[in-house]
């Protein structure tokens, strides 16, 4: 797969080191792999990408895309655009990470890889479409997940 990946951080309400940054780069393509590989559309965008934007922001910016962009009021966790862009709301991330126990690096990725799989053409709005991509994203996040990708998020 080739495909560039370019993840930022343009946002300054949550501190998010740039080790971590580097490290979703490192992983991003075998995330993109991984998620094309559960595709569940032959021609899915991320099939035909060249260039894979992620940008990571706070709750004031989640809002404003979700509104212009959906026509949704309030932050959100990911929104990803089939043009090669997945937009993370951090804020989001770092809320639900306490809520479910889980490391706020972690909580990330998984938003990742969910845009990924959106790229790859699933959708969750209906009940059972929603409960197959989490079991993928889970998956994914799983395999990602290893200690040498913790040791350098930690």
């Amino acid at each position: 797969m080739s495909l560039e990946i370019i993840i930022g951080n343009n946002q300054e309400a949550i501190e998010v080191p740039e080790a971590w940054l580097t490290a979703y780069e490192s992983i991003a393509c075998e995330a993109a792999a991984l998620a094309l590989a559960r595709a569940s559309q032959q021609d899915s965008p991320l099939s035909f990408l060249a260039t894979l934007e992620v940008a990571l922001v706070d709750d004031e910016t989640s809002d404003r895309v979700h509104r212009e962009f959906m026509d949704i009021e309030g932050a959100t966790d990911v929104i990803t655009f089939h043009h090669g862009e997945i937009v993370i709301g951090v804020e989001v991330a770092e809320r639900q990470a306490a809520e479910y126990g889980e490391p706020l690096a972690r909580e990330l990725l998984r938003y990742f890889v969910h845009g990924l799989l959106h790229l790859a053409g699933h959708e969750d709005a209906d009940p059972a479409e929603r409960e197959a991509m989490e079991a993928a994203q889970e998956e994914i996040v799983t395999h990602l997940w290893t200690p040498a990708l913790e040791a350098r998020l930690d």
